[in-house]
């Protein structure tokens, strides 16, 4: 079966349903990654991947061959991300810079490096919808702050205050797992009698359970 794909988009555009079918099965998997960064679970992100495919299978003759077809149609897939917290969370605050002193550490990579692809996904998950969205936008998808705050309808500095404490807290969350996977191998403690001891005596011994 012909698959969608950027080379031969063209032929699928001009394909009605079929075609259509054709490019949400293609692209649909990659852009659901997108959705489950700005979403807070699976059941928001469900919602924001079929609310963006509604509007990218419905405005496919607004695509003008310029750039990328996975670049138009990632751009609709973040705004309708940013278009569903605006519109389902109330309580999203955006604060300025000033409220918040939170110095953000040289090794902040390094850290990161420390835990797998899914537990820094969970972890972004469950930063509040200001901060996550504004560290989505900045640290993975390369908005400016300066853009950042057109989007979202906020200052510069807010867009560097959320950033700011998104990273603080994402830090103090990877250490927390960390420090709780270095107590973890108690779990996998295992007693064994040492024979060679006259005395009776126990020898324990432990596996790693974690490796940095």
């Amino acid at each position: 079966m012909v698959i969608a794909t950027e080379n031969n988009i063209h032929t699928f555009l001009n394909k009605g349903v079929k075609g259509q079918e054709m490019i949400y099965r293609y692209f649909a998997p990659k852009m659901y990654g997108i959705c489950l960064r700005f979403a807070h679970n699976k059941m928001e992100a469900d919602d924001i991947l079929q609310e963006g495919f509604i509007k990218v299978l419905t405005k496919l003759n607004d695509f003008r061959y310029e750039g990328s077809f996975e670049g138009w149609i990632r751009r609709t897939i973040i705004n309708t991300a940013i278009n569903y917290y605006r519109r389902n969370v109330r309580n999203s605050r955006f604060l300025e810079i000033e409220e918040f002193d939170a110095p953000i550490s040289e090794n902040e990579e390094n850290i990161f490096d420390k835990i797998s692809k899914e537990e820094l996904l969970r972890l972004i998950q469950e930063l509040p919808n200001g901060y996550r969205t504004v560290f989505n936008l900045n640290v993975i998808e390369g908005y400016t702050h300066k853009e950042i705050g057109e989007m979202l309808n906020i200052s510069d500095n807010t867009s560097k205050s959320q950033l700011t404490r998104a990273r603080s807290i994402l830090q103090k969350k990877v250490l927390n797992l960390m420090k709780s996977k270095i107590k973890s191998p108690c779990t996998n403690l295992k007693i064994v009698k040492d024979e060679m001891q006259t005395e009776g005596k126990w020898e324990v011994s432990y596996s790693k359970a974690v490796n940095f």
